[in-house]
């Protein structure tokens, strides 16, 4: 029934004579197989989405928002401990291993819904809006709102709910201040940066206060594993731009903790296409926060980071993607992903547009490491197909 009523009021909403004259709605269709190898079973997952996305300009006024409905197929639980390293899960008494479990349920959400009101010296955002900090590719020390898929890190983020302030201050100078509210003060975001450039290059300083939430994942309260929220405050900084026809950044964070030993994160990267279209990345990340050797991951370190609770388990990691264009249509290349500890994921991938408004993309994975590293067999190996047409 919430569904139903969700859908109503949608309808009533384009519905109306005056957002039918000035909204403007788009979208895409996107179909995804996913198959993976684990042991001696081949599992599959297949999932699609539907995003509408609507927008309308009106003098100062700017309002944007869509909607995504997901629904999942085939395997759909996924008992974390089945891919973990014995050693790890040893401690897990066989009674509660359903509790660890990974589920992909059907979705129906308001992705983003916000307006921008355009005044005479600053902007005003309110709403479910993107929040995208940072300029590094795989991972963003400054970004304490999104985590990115190693495998896949270009995908759209989900939207936040906050209150946001863009300021032009002087010429390539630009200020910010944004409030993400939570349950109360103290774990609500609050952030200032600001953003300035000189010649090719464009700098950011920022400062953050924010709830994080951590999962004790060894100890349960009622039917859920006990969680802290303690508040974290980053100062951090990042660069990007251009050396010697490179393509150059760096973003780096420092976090004072309120219960855990603080830490730091930084990131560094390159790119470059060559005169015969061959593009190539490389990006180095470290998290002082994670472990430096395999032998020390625990079980809450490998949940934490398979929650998206911490960036990294592995202290130090680097990404590799070279590509190369086939044709006008489509390109080839491969992804690699190396942990400290030794272990490595590769991803041969294909991206083409064999018609208008479609896209193609399929990757493989193959992860080359002993059993208690980051990327190691058990985790098991596969790929995945994606179809995306745009209307």
């Amino acid at each position: 029934m919430k569904m139903y009523g969700f859908w109503i009021l949608i309808f009533i909403f384009l519905s109306s004579p005056l957002l039918s004259q000035q909204l403007d709605m788009f979208g895409y269709f996107e179909s995804q197989f996913m198959a993976a190898r684990v042991k001696s079973e081949i599992l599959q997952m297949q999932s699609n989405k539907m995003r509408l996305d609507f927008e309308s300009i009106q003098n100062c006024l700017h309002f944007g928002a869509n909607i995504n409905a997901i629904t999942y197929h085939g395997k759909t639980d996924w008992i974390i401990p089945d891919y973990l390293p014995d050693r790890v899960c040893k401690e897990i008494p066989a009674s509660i291993r359903s509790y660890y479990v990974l589920t992909f349920e059907n979705e129906l959400e308001l992705d983003n819904a916000y307006v921008r009101i355009a005044f005479h010296k600053w902007d005003l955002t309110l709403g479910k809006q993107q929040i995208s900090l940072g300029s590094g590719y795989a991972w963003n020390p400054t970004d304490l709102f999104n985590q990115k898929d190693l495998f896949d890190p270009t995908y759209e983020q989900p939207g936040h709910n906050a209150v946001r302030v863009d300021i032009p201050l002087a010429s390539r100078l630009n200020g910010m201040i944004l409030y993400a509210p939570d349950d109360d003060w103290n774990n609500s975001a609050k952030l200032v940066s600001f953003k300035t450039g000189i010649g090719r290059f464009d700098y950011t300083i920022m400062a953050i206060e924010k709830g994080w939430t951590f999962h004790d994942y060894t100890a349960f309260y009622g039917f859920d594993f006990q969680k802290t929220v303690e508040t974290r405050r980053m100062l951090g900084s990042s660069l990007v731009g251009e050396l010697f026809g490179w393509g150059v950044w760096f973003e780096c964070g420092y976090n004072r903790m309120q219960i855990r030993d603080h830490f730091y994160e930084i990131t560094a990267g390159m790119n470059y296409t060559f005169d015969f279209q061959t593009y190539i990345m490389i990006e180095y990340y470290r998290n002082s926060m994670a472990r430096s050797r395999m032998d020390n991951y625990t079980l809450n370190d490998w949940m934490r980071y398979l929650a998206s609770e911490q960036k990294a388990l592995n202290r130090d990691q680097l990404y590799v993607l070279i590509q190369h264009p086939v044709s006008d249509l489509t390109d080839l290349g491969l992804n690699v992903i190396a942990a400290g500890d030794k272990s490595l994921a590769l991803l041969p991938t294909l991206r083409s547009t064999p018609f208008e408004n479609v896209e193609l993309l399929a990757y493989g994975n193959l992860y080359l490491g002993k059993e208690s590293a980051v990327f190691h067999r058990n985790l098991g190996n596969g790929g995945l197909v994606r179809m995306r047409i745009y209307f």
